[in-house]
């Protein structure tokens, strides 16, 4: 606590709050995970991907 009222006018300059900043979206994105659910029929083919997925088809 000393230490924020001794360097008050460095923390809540500009570097300060972006510091801050950085350190909040590093926490935060850590406790994002991708959670995907998939329901299907029967006779179907079904693809999920978190990013981008290509399928090529063969012709026969």
């Amino acid at each position: 606590m000393q230490w924020m009222i001794d360097n008050k006018e460095w923390l809540f300059s500009g570097a300060g709050i972006f510091f801050i900043t950085i350190l909040i979206s590093i926490s935060s994105s850590k406790k994002r995970d991708i959670k995907q659910i998939q329901k299907s029929g029967s006779n179907s083919k079904n693809y999920q991907s978190a990013g981008d997925i290509n399928i090529e088809r063969k012709d026969d």
